[in-house]
């Protein structure tokens, strides 16, 4: 049996998952296939994820994740069932945001919204929310990294994570 088969072997590459370097592909090998969208936070800071997407129902908005520095959490379960998600992020330490384009309600607390119009008239605010188009991949994974906290520009590559 090879390396992979060992307890240890996973803990050799979580540098090179926090980089997204060439060592992202031998971790996956290296692992389980898993079918999930996950964001990992490659800061020093805690940082809330909303995360948007297109239900059989309309659209809709969920928050918050709370991530700790050097951590990852899934945001969906399973294997993905749109082939584009959102994502707006901040910096609960220092401020800074990972954000885009596109606009979508979000809450001061935990929130799950219908809808993407109306925000502040239905009491949300808006947000602009970074597009990932994953390709109708069933699993992909948002890298957030220190560049974007400076002046909001989305610096949160995704990937295939399988």
């Amino acid at each position: 049996m090879g390396s992979a088969g060992r307890p240890g072997a996973r803990t050799a590459f979580a540098v090179p998952l926090l980089t997204l370097t060439v060592g992202l592909t031998a971790l996956v090998a290296a692992s389980p296939a898993r079918a999930d969208f996950r964001v990992c936070n490659a800061t020093q800071n805690l940082v809330g994820v909303g995360i948007g997407y297109r239900a059989k129902a309309g659209w809709i908005t969920e928050g918050w994740w709370h991530i700790e520095g050097s951590s990852c959490k899934t945001l969906i379960e399973g294997p993905l069932s749109s082939r584009f998600y959102y994502l707006y992020a901040e910096d609960a330490e220092r401020g800074g945001r990972w954000d885009g384009p596109i606009n979508m309600c979000v809450a001061e607390k935990e929130f799950k919204i219908a809808g993407v119009t109306d925000c502040v008239a239905r009491g949300f605010q808006r947000a602009g929310f970074q597009e990932y188009d994953t390709g109708e991949q069933a699993s992909w994974m948002v890298q957030l990294t220190d560049e974007s906290t400076t002046g909001g520009a989305p610096a949160a590559p995704g990937t295939n994570s399988q």
